[in-house]
């Protein structure tokens, strides 16, 4: 049975609900479940908690979900490109929890192997590390981090075939590969439908629950930097 959904609001209607901790693939504006994100700010839910690398810029991605104030609380390493979610956090506004960068993914990928925690020396000594266990190994200090499994993931692959293996498309992969084996669902918008060549699997099909094809075709860019051309 194929696991396409005939719409993004469809999929993400079915499971949100108030209060829910949902982890988001991307980096920045790259590999958003852009369709996706606008279909769980439609439904209105609110209290979530964002688990994703950053929120992306004002008005755009996860953006769309902090103006509609529909999330409490994040879990991300960056907050730079987006005035509101900082503006939100220094207003008190939004819980935010900083998560260094590789914790952050090493945390998602904890939890979608069924680890539920780990030791790293990195914010070991740190605010960091204030509140958590702290160790020694070997004589290197190390804080424990706890894995992360949301109540639903959101990711976007460049290819999926009916059974929900995704295959994703240069540095469109980042966290997405990451995010989709940490939700307990994990809903996959994807560009094409079709045939995916086992050699070329980057996320096995058990870890996706739904598929929809993605409805927003335009790929935003979030920094556009040219310069003048010069004749050879």
């Amino acid at each position: 049975m194929s696991k396409l959904v005939d719409s993004a609001a469809q999929a993400v209607a079915a499971v949100a609900r108030d209060g829910m901790t949902v982890a988001v693939g991307g980096f920045g504006l790259c590999g958003i479940p852009a369709s996706l994100i606008t279909a769980l700010r439609d439904t209105g839910v609110r209290d979530l908690t964002i688990v994703s690398n950053n929120m992306g810029v004002d008005g755009k991605g996860l953006g769309l979900l902090l103006e509609n104030k529909q999330v409490s609380k994040v879990l991300a390493s960056y907050v730079g490109e987006n005035r509101l979610f900082a503006q939100q956090y220094l207003d008190g506004v939004l819980d935010v929890e900083f998560v260094p960068q590789g914790t952050l993914a090493e945390r998602l990928r904890a939890g979608g192997a069924g680890i539920p925690a780990f030791y790293t020396p990195t914010g070991a000594g740190t605010p960091i590390a204030e509140g958590k266990p702290e160790a020694e190994f070997d004589g290197v200090r190390v804080v424990l981090e706890r894995g992360i499994v949301a109540d639903l993931a959101l990711v976007r692959a460049h290819r999926a075939d009916d059974d929900g293996n995704l295959r994703y498309r240069l540095t469109a992969r980042n966290f997405n590969p990451l995010v989709a084996t940490a939700g307990r669902v994990t809903i996959a918008e994807v560009s094409s439908v079709g045939p995916v060549d086992p050699d070329d699997v980057h996320t096995p099909g058990i870890y996706v629950q739904h598929l929809v094809r993605t409805e927003i075709a335009e790929k935003d860019i979030e920094q556009r930097t040219v310069r003048a051309r010069v004749d050879a």
